[in-house]
């Protein structure tokens, strides 16, 4: 092949390949097709390159699966204001957080399932037990706080996702799907059905993390933690 050919014009256009475009490519063919769908020659296939070049840069599919759990994690906007109310600082970091889940949801399942010791990973996880210590709390309630704060972002994502598919599996409305429920071994369900059958996620979600805070706000403290209340 001669510099003039249009191969080697095509290969002299291409970009550089490199770990970011090779992550970058795994997450776009996660998001569209599912974990299950992504494999080294997949991702080659993607980018229009030699399988084995990839090798240059991701060693294996499992180093590639961190480089997805780690490119997600990394897209959160930390941003924090350490004057604000611990309370305020937990609420930033669960939004960001399921903003996250909300836009890479099937590369969401990769970070829950993957081990990944990278600066980016525990940053998330800096962030709750540095706002948790900040407001009084000892180091093992810290770690379960910092712990339930992500299961909550996690778990309100997978429930939406989990009520969309229900909605869109069902050949009438939700109303009428429980009116033809049996009164007597349903009768709350088919009291409130208006109500279950409104789907307002964002509500929902926040009334959810007033609930968590609050809980959290009941937990004792040191009371010689600047600006903290007395243990409760």
């Amino acid at each position: 092949m001669t510099p003039d050919t249009p191969e080697a014009d095509a290969s002299e256009r291409r970009p550089a390949l490199t770990r970011d475009r090779i992550v970058r490519a795994a997450v776009g063919l996660i998001e569209r097709e599912g974990a299950d769908a992504l494999s080294m020659r997949r991702v080659a296939s993607e980018l229009d390159v030699a399988v084995m070049s990839l090798y240059n840069h991701v060693p294996n599919k499992g180093a590639l699966l961190e480089g997805v759990a780690e490119h997600v994690v990394s897209g959160m906007e930390l941003q924090d204001d350490p004057s604000a109310s611990w309370q305020d600082r937990a609420r930033a970091l669960v939004r960001a957080f399921r903003t996250v889940a909300r836009e890479q949801p099937r590369c969401m399942t990769i970070v829950m399932t993957r081990k990944f010791d990278t600066l980016s990973g525990l940053r998330p996880a800096e962030r709750a037990l540095e706002l948790a210590e900040a407001a009084g709390f000892d180091g093992v309630t810290a770690v379960r706080i910092m712990r339930a704060l992500m299961a909550y972002a996690l778990g309100a994502q997978l429930r939406e996702i989990g009520f969309g598919k229900w909605l869109h599996h069902l050949d009438t409305s939700p109303a009428a799907d429980f009116a033809r429920l049996d009164a007597a071994e349903f009768p709350h369900v088919i009291a409130f059905a208006s109500e279950l059958a409104e789907h307002d996620p964002e509500a929902d979600f926040e009334f959810g993390l007033d609930l968590l805070i609050g809980a959290l706000e009941a937990l004792p403290r040191d009371a010689s933690a600047p600006g903290q209340p007395a243990d409760r």
